[in-house]
């Protein structure tokens, strides 16, 4: 069942140049217990796409309907509530956490902001969830300085879950830690959707990760969709030239593997008043001169595979 559509959504920032199209006209959906995997670069959109789904910025333009209801433009009070429902956890646990407050304060917070339970009813949710997330009791009373970043990063997840919320924004919550750690981070996030029923959109730029998390995959360029598909497609035939750049960066653990490297080349298009035209085509080795004018429309290619190119069928011989 779908819990979270998107259409059109935009959202352009004033610069002294001109408009920034930070996310430019995206439109996809979120089924239930589902996630959705958003990468790209650094500065393709991501962050500011998950931070308009939360109302934490405010849109240019579009839709935003979750469970059925347009929550495009709502009151405060409405917004406020919506935190009950929609929450976010992000890329850096320090920068995140009240550097004053104790794993136990941070993690009961939003329960004393929504008011929701006596002092005991609080405490005794608060050892729930710490159970739940795997923080040991004993460090109830430490303060952040005194975690190793794998577990700043559950307080903050334990924080995220404390209201249970149906739909979780992951912006990046492992990049910040080691790599030994991040397999547990992303393994327990899989075990507390299956648990609790959530659906994410997991934000990253790591493409190893987002293939073990997701069921479907968004790939962003420059604030625009370029190719969409289930995890499977995008990994087993991706169609854009962006996507294969991508993928072909990605190390394989098999010393007789050999991948060919794609090299982007190219100066990147600026976001700031962009002009018609494909916004990779710069960079793009198969670009002609309808690249450079024409606006290519995301189209499905094949069975809910979808690309943004001109010439997607004539590059992977379809």
């Amino acid at each position: 069942m779908e819990l979270l559509r998107v259409e059109h959504l935009k959202k352009y920032f004033e610069t002294p140049r001109g408009l920034l199209h930070a996310v430019d006209d995206l439109s996809f959906t979120i089924s239930q217990r589902q996630t959705l995997g958003v990468v790209g670069e650094s500065g393709c959109g991501k962050s500011t796409l998950g931070r308009l789904l939360l109302h934490l910025i405010d849109n240019t333009s579009g839709k935003i309907i979750f469970d059925g209801e347009d929550i495009s433009n709502i009151s405060d009070a409405k917004r406020r509530e919506l935190c009950k429902r929609m929450q976010m956890i992000f890329q850096d646990p320090f920068a995140s956490i009240d550097p004053r407050k104790t794993v136990s304060q941070t993690i009961a917070e939003p329960l004393r902001v929504f008011h929701l339970g006596s002092d005991r009813e609080i405490s005794e949710k608060v050892a729930e969830m710490m159970d739940l997330v795997g923080i040991s009791p004993r460090i109830r009373n430490a303060y952040p300085h005194e975690l190793d970043g794998g577990r700043r990063q559950r307080v903050g997840i334990a924080r995220a879950l404390i209201l249970r919320p149906e739909f979780v924004v992951c912006d990046e919550p492992v990049s910040a830690l080691d790599v030994s750690i991040q397999a547990q981070i992303i393994n327990l996030m899989l075990e507390l959707q299956e648990s609790l029923g959530l659906t994410y959109i997991f934000i990253t730029h790591d493409m190893s990760v987002v293939r073990h998390v997701s069921d479907n995959i968004l790939v962003m360029y420059l604030g625009q969709v370029v190719e969409t598909a289930n995890s499977e497609d995008i990994f087993a035939s991706p169609l854009h030239p962006y996507t294969q750049a991508l993928l072909s960066a990605v190390p394989v653990p098999d010393i007789d593997h050999k991948t060919e490297r794609i090299i982007l080349r190219g100066e990147i298009t600026s976001p700031i008043n962009p002009k018609h035209g494909c916004r990779f085509a710069s960079r793009c080795i198969y670009a002609k001169e309808r690249c450079f004018h024409e606006d290519p429309a995301l189209t499905e290619v094949t069975g809910g595979h979808c690309a943004a190119c001109h010439f997607v069928k004539e590059i992977n011989g379809l």
